[in-house]
């Protein structure tokens, strides 16, 4: 013990000698000030003293007192203790601390002798400590019997194994066999009344500890038989109670000792407890996950419809880790005229609230859908009914919408990631498709103008839908997740089926943390509109979108018909009917390209419907005219027209001959 003065103004601090040799420290390497002590101090213990210190010096405290350890020359650690009054000026500002070092080293090992932490004890007591941690990490069932079966735990604890049962409607049911030859026939799943050491505990809610194998003979005859061979020289068996109900038991074997200390059962009780508590969440966890998935499977369609012209395969698969259900959803919607709508989307967060709100977006999505509207409105009337949910939920969804005897594709994008294209060859390819706000955040900022992409998607090619959890890897960026994704697709089976199978495959392997959906739609290689096609759409007067992608449309078909040389010619006729319909009457308009075979070739039709019972007429537009040569435009370029009257309206037709495709 050696003592010290330490004069805060100067800022020196006196030690005599045998404060020097506590710190293990020559008076030639000290220089009278404490930060000379640092290289003897460790640095955590530095920062706790000097805290303690400043913490006495400002509350206004007389005295502190603190053990910390020192770093010897040898390298060895020495416990010390310091004890120090302050003094302070009449102002109350201290100016000098006096105090006293002492190694403590023998006084806390010979405390720790009479408290009983030996060695051993301290390292159960960490195994215990350890094990709890771990488990507060584990979701599931399996999750807890594998990490007590790990062999590092159990060797921890001297155990060559583990049994463990879970009480279910009245049974023990046997989730964890033992060592390898341990399991006995009939005991998979035994009631709480038999003659077993599991029941046992179950039954009285008190451990027990066998501690020889004459004990275990004698206690248990129907089952020692059975695994004396074994080599077990004594068990330790648990109730696992949680909320003061018992949910089962586990047994700890052991083969290389006999008999239980005090301190030995005292932790393995609490470990038991520790055990029981983590169980009981888990199996909460997981009812409540099968609740969940069973929601999610519900909100999913039953079936994909046979979509005429088009394979479809469609997967979902739930995220492994953490078990969690999300909002991820696809759909297929047939709609008029050949047309089919396909749906991919993702409801924010991953609990049975997002599963439930993705059910009802599904829902009015294909409820939209099926009333005609285009799929801008689509999109937009989505993102106001998400909003008007009161939810604190958002949504991102892409909506394409085919016309499998055009190949013409309209894809509408909300905050979702672009689409991918796998051509015949194999070959994939990432869409840009301008996007915008995810849906409900669009509708709550007035931003509901979804922009519309228009695709050709030619015979043989394949749209790739699908959400992120499927690009989505960790430590990498979007871009090069689609950049892995492509190549996995160009690897990928040519059979759309074993295709998405090849996928949610891969991502299993990797262990993705997210919940993953998929709609591959694979236009077929027959082209039936070569010998009779129908494309038919409605343009609404305020929607000059709509009128754009029809003429979008009607090329395509044409083209897809066999009529290229003809398809610029049959749009400009397309494009003055529908304009007149929309410039001359009080309503919108229905144009429908119908493709008729006859004894010369075949013929493609156009016919544009309208409300209105005012026959057109053609008038002369004069020199200056900007209008008027509408009607004169068609019958110069069309090899027939005319006007007929429909119930409450009129349709105004025109028709071009197609020539023979051996000649075209």
């Amino acid at each position: 013990m050696g003592g010290f003065d330490w004069d805060l103004l100067t800022g020196t601090m006196v030690m005599d000698d045998a404060a020097l040799e506590v710190f293990d420290m020559d008076r030639a390497d000290y220089d009278d000030r404490p930060e000379s002590l640092g290289v003897r101090v460790l640095p955590d213990e530095g920062r706790r003293l000097d805290t303690l210190v400043a913490q006495a010096l400002k509350d206004g405290s007389q005295e502190y007192g603190a053990y910390f350890r020192i770093r010897r020359r040898d390298g060895s650690h020495q416990w010390t203790h310091t004890q120090g009054v302050v003094e302070r000026d009449p102002t109350g500002r201290p100016v000098r601390i006096v105090g006293v070092l002492r190694d403590a080293t023998h006084e806390l090992t010979e405390s720790a002798a009479r408290l009983g932490l030996d060695e051993g004890r301290r390292k159960r007591a960490g195994v215990v400590e350890g094990t709890t941690a771990a488990l507060a990490y584990a979701r599931t069932v399996q999750d807890v019997i594998d990490l007590l079966d790990d062999s590092q735990a159990l060797e921890h604890f001297g155990a060559a194994s583990l049994v463990m049962g879970l009480l279910e409607a009245g049974r023990i049911h046997l989730v964890a066999e033992g060592p390898a030859g341990a399991f006995v026939p009939g005991t998979r799943f035994t009631r709480v009344d038999e003659p077993y050491p599991m029941s046992e505990v179950i039954r009285t809610l008190r451990p027990r500890f066998i501690e020889s194998p004459r004990d275990f003979a004698e206690s248990y005859p129907v089952l020692w038989p059975h695994i004396s061979g074994l080599g077990i020289t004594s068990a330790a068996y648990l109730p696992l109670v949680a909320q003061a109900r018992p949910i089962g038991a586990l047994g700890l074997l052991y083969s290389d000792r006999t008999g239980f200390s005090e301190d030995e059962r005292t932790l393995l009780v609490a470990l038991g407890s520790s055990i029981a508590q983590s169980l009981q969440r888990a199996m909460l966890y997981e009812q409540e996950h099968d609740l969940a998935e069973g929601l999610q499977q519900a909100m999913l369609p039953r079936r994909i419809p046979q979509v005429p012209g088009a394979q479809v395969a469609v997967r979902y698969r739930s995220a492994r880790l953490g078990r969690d259900i999300g909002g991820d959803w696809y759909d297929v919607i047939p709609l008029p005229g050949g047309r089919v709508g396909a749906v991919i989307g993702d409801v924010q967060g991953h609990d049975t609230h997002a599963a439930a709100v993705m059910g009802q977006l599904r829902i009015v999505l294909r409820a939209y859908a099926a009333e005609g509207h285009t799929p801008a409105t689509v999109m937009a009337r989505a993102s106001v009914f998400l909003h008007e949910l009161d939810t604190d939920r958002f949504a991102t969804c892409t909506y394409a919408e085919a016309d499998l005897g055009t190949g013409v594709v309209q894809v509408v994008r909300a905050g979702h990631v672009d689409p991918l294209l796998r051509e015949p060859d194999g070959s994939c390819r990432r869409l840009p498709v301008e996007g915008g706000l995810p849906l409900g955040l669009s509708a709550e900022f007035g931003r509901l103008d979804y922009p519309v992409t228009t695709l050709d998607l030619d015979a043989g090619q394949t749209l790739m839908l699908y959400t992120d959890g499927l690009v989505e890897k960790p430590g990498a960026d979007l871009d090069e997740g689609l950049q892995w994704l492509s190549s996995l697709v160009r690897r990928g089976p040519a059979d759309l089926q074993l295709l998405a199978d090849h996928l949610c495959d891969v991502v299993a392997d990797r262990g993705g943390e997210d919940d993953v959906a998929i709609l591959l739609l694979r236009r077929r290689g027959t082209q039936p509109g070569r010998e009779g096609g129908r494309f038919r759409q409605h343009v609404a007067q305020s929607d000059p979108e709509a009128l754009s992608s029809a003429r979008h449309m009607i090329r395509a078909a044409v083209r897809a018909w066999g009529g290229g040389e003809r398809a610029f010619e049959i749009e400009l006729a397309a494009d003055e009917l529908m304009t007149n319909a929309l410039m001359h009457t009080d309503g919108g308009a229905v144009v429908t390209l119908r493709v008729i075979p006859s004894g010369s070739g075949r013929r493609i039709r156009v016919e544009v419907e309208d409300r209105s019972s005012a026959l057109p007429r053609r008038r002369e537009a004069g020199d200056a005219g900007v209008s008027g040569r509408g009607l004169f435009l068609v019958e110069q370029i069309s090899d027939a027209w005319g006007v007929e009257s429909r119930g409450g309206g009129k349709c105004v037709w025109c028709e071009f001959v197609l020539a023979e495709a051996s000649g075209r």
